[in-house]
């Protein structure tokens, strides 16, 4: 048996700009692998590719869907479809999100506003549409992904997406505690500076001028572990959150990031 057997989940962000474990892909496959059913949500089709391939053995449980959760419309219309499709939703897990560097001197109030939409308002949204589809079931698990980078500095200044994740955490709990009573759990999963394909894509050219290999070193010298996890450590603690093995955890937070926020410099 698995853990999610006949679970209805979506899982947004569930793309990847590459090749490897990016959180989302992980999340989805992880899914899949331990039984549910999955809408596999991403703004582009593309990047749905390879997690449909990763998952191409439990294929018949898994379909993907393009959305853009920033948009209000197109957000209502993904839950009427994983609905329409599957019957039900057991499970949501938004890991939309991206950084822009900057703090408030050097970061416009166009990018700012974009850093809040995409990765704080993108959640809201979906708890919107979700929420009453499982109050009327009076269960449910939504499993939202922050960062450290909402907990402490984490080596560059990147004022609007710290400040985001960080809403991130406190949206969680203020609807978990406002829809226990309807039996939904709302948790969060904070990953670390983990090696995602993100890191080749898109931050050694933000923070190292390309240059991966300086960057990794960065990142690794944060970590007491001594080592960076990547997208199935994320993956497997949404997964123990979104189990009936977290029956009784609500309204807090998984860190994942080999020690990293524990440290005092």
């Amino acid at each position: 048996m698995g853990r999610l057997d006949n679970k209805v989940a979506i899982v947004t962000g569930a793309g990847c700009v590459g090749a490897g474990w990016g959180n989302g892909r992980a999340i989805a496959t992880r899914f899949v692998e331990e039984g549910a059913y999955v809408l596999a949500v991403d703004l582009s089709l593309d990047q749905l590719e390879d997690t449909m391939k990763y998952s191409a053995v439990h294929k018949d449980r898994i379909i993907p869907h393009q959305c853009d959760v920033t948009d209000v419309d197109q957000v209502e219309a993904m839950i009427e479809a994983c609905v329409t499709r599957f019957g039900s939703l057991d499970i949501l897990v938004n890991n939309v999100g991206g950084s822009s560097k900057g703090g408030p001197v050097e970061l416009s109030a166009e990018d700012w506003q974009t850093q809040i939409d995409y990765n704080l308002t993108s959640v809201f949204n979906t708890c919107k549409f979700a929420l009453p589809q499982m109050v009327a079931k009076e269960s449910g698990s939504i499993v939202n992904i922050a960062s450290t980078s909402g907990l402490r500095w984490t080596g560059s200044a990147q004022v609007g997406y710290a400040t985001s994740k960080a809403g991130v955490i406190q949206l969680s709990k203020v609807v978990a505690v406002e829809y226990a009573s309807k039996g939904i759990r709302v948790n969060t999963v904070v990953p670390g500076q983990l090696h995602t394909p993100m890191v080749e894509a898109r931050l050694a050219g933000q923070r190292t001028g390309g240059d991966v290999d300086t960057l990794l070193k960065q990142r690794l010298a944060r970590i007491p572990l001594g080592f960076m996890g990547n997208g199935l450590d994320t993956a497997n603690a949404v997964l123990f959150l979104a189990s009936d093995e977290a029956r009784f955890i609500t309204g807090t937070e998984i860190i994942v990031d080999g020690g990293m926020s524990v440290r005092c410099d």
